[in-house]
């Protein structure tokens, strides 16, 4: 991975003159990300190219995070028109790693990951644009609109809609929390002070707290064993309301917005490595699906997409 080549005499004018630009990691999107250092020092370069990337979200939520005492990487050095930002360095003992390394520790960092998703919705909602059933019903669109030509199916995106519409109605008004959306074990930093850092918080809006609880504990790239999720939500619980349909409402539409994601970035973006997580995903979509708040949604889903194009065409896949 090269670092673009402008990022030497941006970092120069930040002071990081000479320093060492060394690869870090790229995401789903086309931010890739550098770590820079000099004399001791470290720092990392967000390279967002504007033509594809738009910061400011990023620098808006982070300065809010911060206003109410959450730890966002802090900004250094910026220049948007050239697409980079270099940010406070968090190390790398990444959630996931860390409980890869260490299995016993998996409890102990989901309920402090847990309890740091508590203090954030004891907040009213930042400055974010809203939650609502547009983006709701555009999400979940990524189901028909990319995953089921790759599997050979139509759509039917009409009956689709509508029936989320019926599904989501109860919920769809809520804009009580700041909604991270990616909040899950690849983007939570164990800090050396013993906090937790956010990561990948740009595309944040003022929803229902119950989405970012269904993302850390129905995460798309590991799996969360259920004796902890049933913990996590029970800890969750003894300090917040917590809604048992809206958590699967949010669950079932969030799986599948990740299911059309995945098939997105396989057929459009050349990432086929995603494909790998789906029938995980597809393992939470179909517990989603049996609640009864999602009764119209599953019809959909017995109509229009059988068994054999679920889960167990991607373990063929990967066979």
């Amino acid at each position: 991975m090269i670092p673009p080549p402008h990022a030497p005499a941006f970092l120069d004018r930040a002071g990081w003159d000479g320093a060492e630009i060394l690869p870090l990691a790229g995401d789903a999107s086309f931010r890739r990300y550098f770590r820079v250092r000099r004399a001791g020092d470290s720092a990392v370069l967000m390279d967002a190219p504007p033509e594809h990337e738009d910061s400011r979200p990023f620098l808006a939520v982070a300065a809010h995070l911060d206003a109410i005492g959450f730890r966002a990487p802090r900004v250094l050095a910026q220049d948007l028109e050239g697409g980079l930002i270099l940010l406070e360095d968090f190390g790398d003992a990444r959630m996931k790693e860390a409980i890869e390394a260490d299995p016993a520790a998996e409890a102990p960092i989901y309920a402090q990951a847990i309890d740091l998703l508590a203090d954030l919705h004891g907040h009213a909602a930042g400055p974010l644009p809203p939650y609502d059933m547009a983006v709701y019903q555009r999400e979940a669109g990524l189901l028909p609109e990319w995953y089921m030509p790759a599997v050979g199916l139509d759509a039917d995106p009409a009956g689709y809609a509508a029936a989320w519409d019926a599904a989501l109605a109860p919920i769809a008004h809520d804009r009580s929390v700041s909604v991270l959306r990616d909040y899950h074990a690849e983007n939570i930093m164990l800090l050396g002070d013993g906090g937790l850092g956010l990561l990948d918080f740009q595309d944040a809006l003022a929803g229902h707290p119950a989405y970012d609880l269904v993302s850390l504990l129905q995460d798309a790239r590991r799996d969360v064993p259920p004796a902890i999720e049933t913990a996590m939500i029970a800890r969750y619980a003894a300090r917040r309301p917590f809604d048992e349909a809206a958590y699967a409402l949010l669950g079932a539409q969030r799986n599948a917005k990740i299911l059309g994601i995945f098939t997105r970035l396989w057929k459009r973006d050349g990432k086929p490595r995603y494909l790998a997580f789906q029938p995980r995903v597809w393992g939470y979509l179909e517990r989603d699906l049996a609640h009864p708040a999602l009764t119209p949604v599953k019809a959909w889903f017995d109509a229009n997409l059988p068994a054999a194009k679920r889960a167990a065409h991607w373990r063929e896949q990967a066979a």
